[in-house]
């Protein structure tokens, strides 16, 4: 597992410094921090209206009184984005500065630039080439970190209903997937539909019921009772999958004093739908028990367990913004000679 987990750093860190930092990126940094918090001020300003609306609804509190807190309220929340704001003011400052000097690169070092403030929530910056603005604005690709996590369980002959006679326990069943991906438009003008894909691991875990563990007889996968009482019976399997999705995003766009429209992704709602295919890196089993002389015994059992190397299957997910609903099914059987297939359940994050 700790040889995984180094691979997949090296494989995020790989790509993240192979991206090129240039001055239009940084300043596109600092223009989506500011539009950060001045929604997160202004999204916490109206939960705190909303609640003093309903203490004055409740005759907790009088007019009088709801109005002054409306205007504590909002005076705090306009200090608290002229704080913040003005720490990315600052940054700014400093990033031309480094411009000035040559200590940062541009993506065209022959255009003429400048810096202005739009709509006192965005920061804009302008090139003398309009084509080079519109293509700075409107990146086709994008990328993603992906972590998600939820439930697994099994179905038999792909019958829903199998679920209600699983061997497994559905809420003790985990899964956790860390990976990276690429988001790339269809068409080359701002639209919804792109093209998602890149590189997962998964770490799988089947936690039996009724006291019972898998056990491997002539090629063929087993679940058992075991002779002692186990406190942990959990097969884990680990798995590195190319998902790939067709993902519409409905996020809205914004558009500049020129009718250039900036493509805005992962800011409103989305939903992909796609599969993946991949094969399993290992499998092991855990058991922990108390033998007859009351020692308690941890064991880790490595091997194949009939397990299909190569797996396949549909997934799909609906999401808001970073945050999002994930469902995955495999197509294949997870073991040799069986029915049995893996599906999981959870939530998801894809992280710009």
């Amino acid at each position: 597992m700790i040889r995984i987990i180094l691979i997949l750093v090296l494989l995020t860190t790989s790509i993240v410094f192979s991206q090129e930092k240039t001055f239009e990126n940084e300043v596109n940094k600092i223009s989506r921090k500011i539009d950060r918090i001045t929604k997160q001020q202004k999204d916490s300003l109206k939960i705190k209206v909303e609640e003093i609306n309903q203490k004055l609804k409740n005759n907790l509190i009088t007019k009088e009184e709801a109005k002054e807190l409306k205007t504590a309220a909002a005076n705090y929340h306009a200090k608290q984005i002229e704080l913040k704001v003005g720490v990315q003011e600052y940054n700014l400052q400093q990033l031309v500065q480094d411009k000035v000097d040559g200590r940062i690169a541009s993506a065209d070092d022959d255009n003429a630039f400048s810096v202005r403030f739009f709509d006192k929530d965005f920061i804009i910056f302008e090139s003398d080439k309009r084509r080079n603005r519109k293509k700075r604005y409107n990146k086709r690709t994008t990328t993603q970190f992906i972590f998600a996590m939820g439930v697994n369980n099994v179905l038999e002959d792909h019958s829903i209903n199998s679920l209600n006679n699983s061997n497994y326990k559905f809420w003790q069943s985990h899964f956790y997937e860390l990976g990276f991906s690429f988001k790339t438009r269809f068409s080359k003008e701002p639209s919804v539909t792109y093209f998602k894909y890149g590189v997962s691991f998964l770490w799988n875990n089947l936690r039996p019921k009724s006291n019972q563990y898998h056990v491997v007889n002539a090629n063929n996968i087993l679940l058992e009772k075991h002779p002692s009482s186990l406190s942990e019976s959990r097969l884990r399997h680990v798995q590195m999958t190319f998902p790939m999705h067709l993902e519409f995003d409905f996020s809205k766009n914004s558009k500049l004093s020129d009718d250039t429209v900036v493509d805005r992704t992962n800011e409103g709602i989305r939903f992909g739908v796609g599969g993946f295919v991949g094969f399993k890196l290992g499998t092991r089993q855990y058991l922990e028990f108390e033998n007859a002389e009351a020692i308690r015994v941890e064991e880790v059992q490595k091997g194949d367990f009939t397990m299909n190397t190569i797996n396949y299957g549909l997934s799909a997910y609906f999401a808001y913004q970073e945050y999002g609903l994930y469902v995955k099914y495999d197509l294949n059987p997870l073991f040799q000679n069986t029915t049995t297939r893996n599906l999981s359940l959870g939530v998801r994050f894809d992280i710009n």
